[in-house]
């Protein structure tokens, strides 16, 4: 008698995962405030930061070649950074994916905006209409976004890792993966598209990782321990992988191409990855009403034009003056001395610590 009112594990299972699917924050725009508030404030925490240490790099330039990480104001800055990128964790537990992912052009208007007034760097029109291009396209998508926030628990995780659509999707990123992955490493195509791809592609796991692992956590907190399931140490050390190939291939990007290059394509891409997994994994179009679709899309264009105009035609690190032939390079020549003079007037100590601090920046974003 008992055998027959037993239910399948597996039906059970899913039938947890579709209560909780259905179930939304007892007040879902307060959660979804909640998280569109703890991402800014983690964005401009991040472009403080950045300016912090490239200030650093500039004091540590005219007292001398110190090494960079000799200086607490640096640490303070990585520290600071920390703390934003920490908040950007904590900010998918609350509010979609989708739109947590483009609130990352508010650290590109941020840093914009500080460097200006603190670092006394030059305004530019493109800077102006980019700012203001991104504000309307944040302000766009924050408005036309998915307004609910589902719980994520183990369960719904579990059940959404076994979904077609998902398993057809991963099926299509590996593949395309592997296909970037060959073109890069053994038909040496070191095209800037190809690098940023697979930086994209890795980023789309990432994202689901981060906002599984952190919604599990959200939830713990609550008190629906969530710790004790596998599924939670799966999907972190499918954070922590992807992370450290994401940053990998970000690197040889840098290293390969100017920052200018990198900042604006590596944030579409980013961007649109994170969107398409929000979609296909977490569901978060799911009811959304064509219009609200159509505007968020407009609205992460717009932040896309906007963080173009403000990264273009940036002072270039990586480049040497082609006015400047090094001796080594003269043929017949060798160099026996110092080429460059010694520095006898305040102008040239200037000149030579913008190079320190240009060179620091490289180092610090390579």
């Amino acid at each position: 008698m008992m055998a027959n009112l037993s239910v399948p594990w597996d039906t059970l299972n899913v039938t947890i995962a579709l209560a909780h699917r259905a179930e939304v924050m007892e007040n879902p725009f307060q959660a979804y405030l909640l998280g569109i508030i703890i991402s800014i404030c983690g964005n401009v925490l991040i472009s403080i930061s950045l300016n912090i240490q490239k200030y650093a790099h500039v004091c540590l330039a005219q007292r001398g070649s110190k090494p960079y990480y000799t200086s607490v104001l640096w640490w303070c800055g990585l520290l600071l950074m920390g703390v934003g990128e920490l908040g950007n964790f904590a900010a998918y537990g609350f509010a979609p994916a989708s739109l947590i992912a483009p609130l990352g052009c508010v650290a590109v208007i941020a840093s914009a905006i500080i460097s200006v007034i603190f670092l006394k760097e030059t305004v530019r029109v493109s800077d102006v209409v980019g700012g203001t291009l991104a504000i309307t396209g944040t302000y766009v998508l924050v408005t036309f976004a998915p307004h609910t926030s589902t719980e994520i628990t183990a369960h719904l995780v579990q059940f959404y890792i076994m979904s077609w659509h998902f398993l057809l999707y991963l099926m299509i990123e590996v593949v395309a993966f592997c296909v970037l992955l060959f073109l890069y490493k053994k038909k040496n195509m070191k095209h800037i598209v190809v690098v940023m791809l697979l930086v994209a592609l890795l980023a789309s796991l990432t994202v689901i990782s981060v906002k599984a692992v952190s919604g599990m956590i959200t939830e713990t907190i609550k008190g629906h321990l969530q710790l004790i399931y596998p599924i939670f140490y799966v999907m972190l050390v499918i954070l922590v992988v992807s992370c450290a190939f994401q940053i990998k291939f970000l690197n040889q990007a840098m290293k390969m191409f100017d920052a200018t290059e990198v900042v604006p394509i590596n944030f579409v891409f980013f961007t649109a990855s994170a969107i398409v997994a929000g979609i296909i994994f977490y569901q978060e179009f799911e009811g959304l009403a064509l219009l609200n679709i159509f505007m968020f899309l407009f609205g992460c264009l717009l932040s896309f034009l906007g963080v173009f105009l403000i990264a273009r035609n940036r002072p270039k690190l990586k480049k040497q003056d082609g006015n400047f032939i090094p001796m080594d390079m003269v043929p017949g020549k060798s160099r026996t001395d110092r080429v460059q003079p010694e520095a006898k007037t305040q102008s040239y100590g200037s000149l030579a610590a913008k190079f320190m601090c240009n060179r620091g920046d490289q180092i610090e974003e390579s």
